[in-house]
């Protein structure tokens, strides 16, 4: 099994090794590169990720320097850069546990889907380890999302999903690549896609703060409506 795991990352300098080394255990068997996308971090980071390159021979890393953070934009920088046809995405943070990556390919080949996304089943109930405005937040964009357009997913607002690079490979030219939901941006980027679901459980953060706030939202919701409306 060849597979790229792309992991935007900005101030993970706590979490990021850990999940390395986690992912290698996990998926020991199998074929795969890590690419790990720094945007400029801050708290060390950068450096941390300099020094164990050559400690662990399947880490890539892509290195941003751009004062304006963007996670599609990391993304897309990776996707670019992966070698393999299957790609995961998920966060630095610890919260997505890559123990599901397994389930998800099988999924993935079985029912030879174009996308599996973790989802956190935001909808149906409390999700303790996110913050209440994390929740309240997720769950209007959410319901904003299935308002508008054709319900793909319970959760298109993961940062945690496996996909095909085909896709972005033939949409790359009509995505948004702006802020810090690429998901959303990619499954309703083309018609008629298969996309499952694979309930997990979101981890807490041990380390650091979340990146959502008011300008990743209202960069997201700008989207919506741009897509909505057919601008983009």
């Amino acid at each position: 099994m060849y597979l790229s795991i792309v992991i935007p990352v900005f101030n993970e300098k706590n979490n990021i090794e850990k999940l390395i080394r986690k992912i290698n255990l996990i998926l020991k068997k199998k074929k795969i590169e890590i690419i790990v996308v720094d945007d400029s971090s801050t708290d060390g980071t950068t450096q941390l990720l300099r020094n164990i390159q050559k400690k662990y021979i399947n880490l890539k890393v892509i290195y941003r320097k751009n004062k304006k953070r963007d996670l599609s934009k990391s993304c897309a920088s990776a996707f670019e850069k992966s070698k393999f046809k299957k790609i995961v995405v998920m966060d630095g943070d610890l919260q997505h546990d890559p123990i599901y990556i397994p389930k998800m390919l099988s999924i993935f080949e079985k029912k030879k889907c174009d996308i599996v996304i973790g989802s956190r089943n935001l909808i149906n109930k409390r999700i303790k380890s996110l913050s209440f405005f994390r929740q309240l937040s997720s769950y209007f964009i959410i319901k904003l999302i299935g308002i508008l357009f054709e319900k793909k997913t319970i959760d298109p607002m993961s940062g945690f999903f496996l996909f095909h690079k085909k896709i972005y490979i033939r949409n790359k030219k009509k995505l948004y690549l702006n802020g810090f939901k690429i998901l959303t941006d990619l499954i309703y980027s083309q018609k008629n896609l298969i996309i499952e679901d694979l309930i997990i459980k979101f981890n807490y953060r041990v380390k650091g703060k979340s990146k959502l706030n008011l300008r990743v939202l209202l960069l997201l919701i700008k989207f919506i409506f741009l897509k909505f409306f057919k601008i983009i």
